[in-house]
């Protein structure tokens, strides 16, 4: 089990007083383990020092203005698979499955398919088969760190971490094309569409958790394809 997952889980999630009390104990906890190489620790402590330093209110905003006001850089793993199809649903019920099966119990109104959760969920997992989970949306970590990047943000080193721990492909994959964070009209046109529903939706063969993998999948496939909204069953 490792804790690097819960440490960047925590530098992605929504700023609070106790994530900026706790990013000292965050590098520790990165430089004690050592998954995440020296040169990519030492860029994400760019991100401490500036969560550490910078106004509440203003770490917030900056924050909403990333990962809440364009579904392009949205830490809902299954947005960038399923948008909202049925599919979705089918595959938050197994992810919510499969994290009942090990005793990590959710918050009420948080989706499964949340990065910074499921990474919760990786650090009760062994180290080995952490990995092999992180690498099933490997696609979309990369299109995220990518995406990050470009917008000049200490928050593209965490995620660039995280690529590098699922050993993604250099091509990012994400079936939400990438857009401009700035004009509001076309956010409020890609934000119209009907709600998802968590339900059961198509069935697969096999057992949630296959299931849940071919969808995590989806995301690795050669990004030269068109994209796919029928995910093969397992």
């Amino acid at each position: 089990m490792a804790r690097t997952y819960r440490a960047l889980a925590a530098l992605l999630s929504y700023p609070t007083e106790a994530l900026q009390a706790a990013t000292g104990e965050i590098a520790v906890t990165l430089a004690e383990e050592g998954l995440v190489p020296a040169p990519q620790r030492a860029a994400i402590d760019a991100l401490l020092r500036e969560l550490a330093a910078t106004d509440i209110y203003e770490l917030q905003e900056r924050y909403f203005g990333l990962f809440d006001r364009s579904r392009t850089l949205s830490l809902h793993l299954f947005e960038h698979i399923h948008g909202e199809s049925r599919d979705r649903g089918q595959a938050m019920a197994d992810l919510i499955e499969l994290y009942q099966s090990h005793g990590l119990e959710m918050a009420p109104g948080e989706l499964p398919d949340f990065l910074p959760l499921f990474l919760e969920f990786l650090s009760l997992l062994p180290q080995d088969e952490a990995r092999a989970m992180l690498a099933e949306p490997a696609g979309i970590l990369r299109a995220l760190a990518d995406r990050l990047a470009a917008r000049n943000t200490a928050y593209a080193a965490t995620m660039e971490a995280l690529a590098h721990l699922a050993a993604a492909p250099d091509i990012g994959v994400s079936d939400i094309p990438d857009e401009d964070p700035d004009d509001l009209a076309a956010l409020d046109v890609a934000w119209e569409e009907a709600a998802v529903h968590f339900g059961p939706g198509e069935q697969a063969d096999g057992c949630s958790t296959d299931r849940l993998r071919t969808r995590l999948r989806a995301a690795a496939r050669d990004a030269s394809r068109p994209p796919a909204h029928d995910v093969a069953s397992a």
